[in-house]
C-alpha cells in the first residue's frame, strides 16, 4: 500500500472516548517492549508516527491513528511488565479486552512476538482469547535482525509449535532495521480488508 498520510487521531482508555467507528481498524497487541511502535511506525515509512521507548509500559493508553483516511491503526498498552502494580496491570488488561471485545469497525488483530522470547502466559491467554471470540489476527515475530538467518527459522518453528499455529496461519518474521516482513504484512492485511468489503 502507497502511503499518503498518517495522523495521529485521539488517545483514549474506555469506550465512550474511542473516536468514530467509522473506518476499519487494524489493532496492534503483544507485550511491553515487544516492538509495536517500531513495527507501525515501518508499515507507515514515518520515524515517530507512534512513540518508540526503551522503558517498557511505556503506551499506557489506546492510540488511534487514520492512515491514508481509509483505515486506522490502533496501538494497544503492552502487557505483562513486571514492575508495575497489580492495579495497574488490571486497568491495563481491562481496557484491553473493552476494546477487542466491543470495538465493532475491529478488523484485523496483529499479536505482536519478540522472536527472542518464548511465549508469555500473557501471550497464550491473548491467543486463547482472540480464538475463543474469533477475532482474526496475525502473528508477527519482530527484531528477526537480531538473529541469523537459520536461527530466525528455528526460533520461528519453536513459537509456531508453542502458540499451536496451523498451516494457514503461519508467523511472519519481522524487522524494522530491514524492512524484512513489510511487503507481506501489507499484502495480508490488503486480502483481508478487501474480503471485508466483498462481504
Amino acid at each position: 500500500m502507497k502511503i499518503i498520510s498518517a495522523e495521529f487521531i485521539k488517545s483514549a482508555v474506555w469506550p465512550p472516548q474511542y473516536p468514530p467507528g467509522i473506518l476499519p481498524e487494524i489493532a496492534f497487541v503483544g507485550r511491553s517492549n515487544v516492538g509495536k511502535s517500531s513495527l507501525m511506525n515501518t508499515l507507515v515509512g514515518r520515524k515517530k508516527l507512534a512513540k518508540t521507548s526503551n522503558t517498557p509500559g511505556r503506551t499506557q493508553l489506546i492510540n488511534f491513528f487514520a492512515v491514508n483516511g481509509k483505515i486506522s491503526f490502533v496501538d494497544l498498552p503492552g502487557y505483562g511488565f513486571a514492575k508495575v502494580a497489580q492495579s495497574v496491570k488490571k486497568d491495563w488488561g481491562d481496557m484491553i479486552e473493552s476494546y477487542l471485545r466491543e470495538r465493532q469497525n475491529l478488523a484485523m488483530v496483529i499479536f505482536i512476538l519478540d522472536i527472542r522470547r518464548d511465549p508469555s502466559v500473557d501471550d497464550l491467554a491473548l491467543r486463547d482469547w482472540l480464538e475463543h471470540y474469533r477475532i482474526p489476527y496475525i502473528s508477527i515475530l519482530t527484531k528477526a535482525d537480531k538473529l541469523s538467518n537459520n536461527q530466525a527459522i528455528g526460533r520461528q518453528r519453536l513459537i509456531e509449535k508453542s502458540l499451536g499455529v496451523k498451516a494457514q496461519k503461519k508467523t511472519i518474521l519481522f524487522s524494522a532495521q530491514t524492512q524484512k516482513g513489510k511487503e507481506e504484512l501489507w499484502q495480508l492485511l490488503e486480502n483481508h480488508l478487501a474480503s471485508l468489503e466483498n462481504l
